[in-house]
């Protein structure tokens, strides 16, 4: 897939004939230096930005090819996407982020699985706390338990720990990687952190565009 962006009369290229498969309940990472295109590539698998050329192709549903409508029901149902930061309603509490989500999603019972998410998450005494009274790791375990809301097979993570410092950003990696194991997700997540790259089974790097072998 290739994408680019026009300001003015200049035009930056961000993603070159970018390509990559992921197998079902595997784990990728994408590491790449910051500008690199790694949050353009997320966003065009989740739907959010339209390639120029190329398609994306999702348990064999072309989403290139769907509305908006339809790629934002798929981003609400199977595909999961944390982002960096401003992943919550501010105000909104922690238990009704997730149960909005749950209910965009069409499922039933909001409130109950929103506060058992939650829980399960280690967030039993935050649940009426809004985004603005949460530590960091904190408001980023709301935004893991939004993505999880609907019970996605694919989880998208964009430089998820990036605001966090050394200590929760390494708590909040784990948490994600545990629960994709443990729910046997598809997880795709792009890091400038070495690291965090390096604790995926499968590594892939995005340089000039371009997606290879870390």
């Amino acid at each position: 897939m290739s994408k680019s962006f026009r300001e003015g009369g200049t035009e930056s290229v961000v993603l070159r004939d970018a390509s990559l498969e992921l197998a079902a309940a595997q784990t990728t990472s994408i590491i790449g230096a910051s500008g690199s295109g790694k949050s353009t590539l997320l966003g065009v698998i989740a739907g959010l930005l339209q390639p120029e050329s190329g398609r994306v192709f999702y348990d064999g549903c072309d989403v290139t090819g769907l509305d908006d409508r339809a790629r934002a029901r798929l981003r609400a149902g199977p595909i999961g996407m944390v982002l960096q930061s401003d992943n919550l309603i501010p105000f909104l509490n922690a238990v009704e982020n997730v149960e909005l989500a749950i209910a965009i999603g069409g499922a039933g019972r909001a409130r109950r699985r929103a506060s058992a998410l939650l829980s399960d998450l280690g967030l039993a005494q935050r649940l009426h706390h809004r985004p603005g009274q949460l530590s960091g790791g904190e408001a980023q375990r709301v935004a893991v338990a939004v993505a999880l809301a609907n019970d996605p097979t694919l989880l998208l993570a964009d430089e998820a720990t990036g605001e966090l410092d050394a200590a929760t950003a390494e708590r909040t990696m784990g948490l994600i990687l545990d629960v994709s194991h443990q729910r046997a997700l598809t997880l795709l997540y792009v890091t400038h952190n070495r690291q965090f790259a390096e604790e995926a089974p499968h590594q892939l790097r995005l340089v000039d565009g371009e997606v290879g072998p870390a």
